[in-house]
């Protein structure tokens, strides 16, 4: 039986892949937590062809694990990999920064201003799936405007599996990264100054990762529905 939410709704792969990330992200589904094609075929009522094309293309975002003849399961990151995804995102947001800084035009230093102020708004309303894709957006958005499809690439992949990692591993008392920061860069951006934007990202990030608590191990949940509802 669907779930009422998704009866008799024409719904997306798209708009699936979605609903799971967001209850990764939100701690509704955990690291370990088996999903299973029958009944996320019912919650959803579409086809399990559909539902493993999510389960690929979630497994490439590096957000499920499929194992051979036992099935999916939303991926757990070890310490070791947390560690080397945040070190790899700060060479990479680096280079993100330095090359925005030389080529942002007053159209894009708009659009990055503009994008600050949705996610002041989500915070405003508490809108937490907004939160969650602002926050991660405002780095893709900075990766677009250096105009390099590998640096754009190599950010949406790393945002991805960042997103998993601080979903996870987070302290329940922090919150994810916000606007003060971005809004910080933004100003350091439009000055072209670019070693305070640098300074200015690589202690964001470190922020983050301080916030991170690498010994949690969180419970699992196995009630797809409610997860998903």
């Amino acid at each position: 039986m669907p779930s009422p939410e998704f009866a008799g709704r024409n719904i997306s792969t798209r708009q699936i892949e979605e609903k799971i990330w967001l209850a990764i992200a939100e701690r509704r589904l955990c690291p370990g937590v088996q999903l299973k094609e029958g009944q996320l075929s019912g919650i959803f009522n579409v086809s399990r062809a559909r539902i493993r094309q999510v389960l690929s293309a979630l497994q490439r975002d590096g957000l499920v694990r499929i194992i051979p003849n036992r099935g999916a399961f939303v991926a757990r990151p070890s310490t070791q990999e947390a560690q080397d995804v945040f070190g790899v995102r700060r060479m990479v947001e680096q280079r993100v920064v330095e090359r925005v800084v030389e080529r942002a035009s007053g159209a894009d230093i708009e659009r990055l201003r503009r994008h600050v102020g949705m996610e002041r708004e989500a915070i405003d309303h508490a809108a937490t799936t907004e939160i969650i894709r602002q926050s991660g957006g405002f780095h893709l958005l900075l990766a677009e405007i250096t105009q390099s499809a590998f640096l754009t690439g190599a950010m949406r992949d790393l945002v991805t599996r960042s997103s998993l990692i601080t979903a996870i591993y987070r302290k329940t008392d922090c919150r994810n990264c916000g606007p003060d920061g971005h809004e910080s860069l933004v100003e350091a951006i439009t000055r072209r100054d670019r070693e305070k934007a640098m300074a200015l990202m690589i202690h964001h990030l470190e922020h983050l990762e301080a916030e991170l608590d690498l010994a949690v191990t969180p419970p699992a949940s196995d009630d797809l529905r409610r997860a998903l509802a």
